[in-house]
């Protein structure tokens, strides 16, 4: 497989033994959020730090980001003790009673149901979570359209406006409204509406669900959108980029004078920055297959078998003795699952490294590390 390896992930190889690595190209990194922040001019870009938490990372992409999007109490404090000054957002469902009581120093909470609302204590400027009854076909991941655990569909809604007071047009042209729940809870202000619909699609498609949320938005009276990510990230087309260009220029199209839009990436904005390093260990045929055991394994890097696709590499070899063909490189877990890409054409002999590409999120931070105790990879970073 072709692919074009920095100078700096080569010589990190060079070096590499039995324990695998993960490379962050931060320069890279940095390049390319330049140049996402340049084509979403007019739009917030928030980074959404579940795709990846690595403390370099987020540094990386600190200069470019209006703020940063939280999932969990532990996420909260982990950027909070990075980048004390960064604007945090903070969404997922089932929040506990400790994450709850973080309201107040987040910049928006992400209201997920009624019965949440009703545990908030404010101050707070919330955002209400919109599950839209709308086509998302072409997804590669559905958080929307239908009945899903995220958000709420316009009962849900419904039950939340009526708690904090239904916004009027007064109301919409301040920016928001200040409501007191029963109970002795703080003021709760809504801001406007967060959706996050889908996963995986092109930017054409995310456009027609940010045209149904704004539509959506605007019949209740509000002016602050929060769309989302769920750009699309090609596994088996790397070359193929999200068109950010056509996507900044649709929004700003759609948008509307004293209205702001916001959009929450992750995969695509950390997913190329990131190599993961790994040695070939044997290389067997069995009935009639040849397989390359490597020094690693999907404990380290799960994404090829979360998502169901080969995982992208090039072959760094060390030796001119690899045997070219069809070939299915495997970890060293004991299970049939540990697999990163099956059957593909590669010459591999033992010691060559492997450098899987697009490793730069939801990688590391979602495998299963601990499964058989082996070894943590080492991390390098390219700045």
């Amino acid at each position: 497989m072709s692919m074009d390896v920095p100078s700096g992930v080569r010589r990190a190889a060079e070096s590499l033994d039995d324990v695998p690595a993960y490379v962050y190209d931060l320069a890279g990194l940095a390049r390319h959020a330049a140049a996402v922040r340049a084509a979403l001019a007019g739009t917030e870009l928030c980074y959404a730090v579940k795709a990846n938490p690595d403390p370099e990372v987020l540094r990386a992409l600190a200069p470019y980001a209006d703020g940063f999007e939280v999932s969990s109490g532990g996420e909260f404090e982990h950027v909070r003790a990075l980048l004390p000054d960064a604007r945090l957002s903070f969404g997922g469902p089932g929040k506990t009673g400790a994450e709850l009581a973080l309201t107040p120093s987040a910049h928006r909470w992400h209201v997920e149901s009624p019965a949440e609302l009703r545990r908030l204590r404010g101050p707070a400027d919330v955002l209400l979570r919109v599950n839209l009854d709308v086509p998302v076909t072409g997804a590669a991941l559905a958080m929307g359209g239908g009945a899903t655990p995220f958000g709420m569909d316009p009962d849900g809604v419904a039950e939340c406006l009526a708690l904090l007071g239904r916004p009027t047009p007064a109301d919409a042209a301040s920016g928001g409204l200040s409501e007191r729940l029963p109970g002795g809870r703080g003021a709760l202000r809504l801001r406007g509406v967060h959706a996050h619909l889908a996963s995986g699609l092109a930017a054409p498609d995310l456009l027609t669900l940010a045209e149904a949320v704004l539509a959506y938005g605007r019949s209740l009276g509000l002016r602050e959108f929060n769309l989302g990510g769920g750009m699309a990230v090609s596994y088996t087309r790397p070359e193929e980029r999200f068109d950010w260009a056509a996507y900044g220029a649709g929004l700003r199209a759609l948008a509307r004078p004293g209205e702001t839009l916001r959009v929450e990436p992750g995969r695509a904005l950390t997913a190329y920055c990131g190599w993961y390093l790994t040695t070939v260990l044997d290389v067997k045929r069995v009935h009639g297959e040849r397989f390359a055991v490597l020094s690693g394994g999907t404990h380290h890097l799960r994404t090829p078998v979360t998502k169901g696709h080969d995982q992208p590499f090039a072959v760094l070899p060390r030796s001119e003795d690899g045997e070219h063909g069809p070939v299915t490189l495997v970890g060293r877990l004991c299970t049939p699952k540990d697999v990163f890409s099956r059957r593909v054409p590669a010459a591999l002999a033992v010691g060559d490294v492997v450098a899987f590409a697009m490793a730069g999120a939801y990688a590391w931070n979602i495998s299963h590390h601990d499964f058989l105790m082996h070894p943590k990879p080492e991390f390098h970073y390219l700045r």
